[in-house]
């Protein structure tokens, strides 16, 4: 498996596939919605919004992956201020 060159943004994956994951997950919020306004059962709805929570997480932990292996190919992520940066970006993350 070859890893692609980091773009210049800092970007390893290609922006356009979290674009598509986050439209996607833009629709399953639609659908949330949906669910609501037509009464849909509180358990149908509560599992939907389950697996929304997770694609965005999923989203979340791709984006600090692309920002760990760039950081590694760059050698950007020596000092103290980054350091600090990135882990509290974790801390965010893994907050409940």
């Amino acid at each position: 498996m070859t890893i692609p060159t980091p773009a210049a943004d800092g970007y390893i994956t290609d922006p356009r596939t979290y674009r598509n994951r986050l439209r996607r997950l833009e629709g399953q919020l639609r659908g949330i919605t949906r669910m609501i306004e037509q009464e849909r059962p509180c358990i149908d709805t509560l599992t939907q919004i389950s697996a929304s929570k997770r694609a965005l997480e999923g989203v979340a932990l791709s984006l600090l992956d692309d920002h760990l292996r760039h950081a590694n190919t760059t050698g950007t992520l020596t000092d103290e201020t980054s350091l600090a940066a990135t882990s509290a970006a974790i801390a965010r993350l893994i907050q409940p």
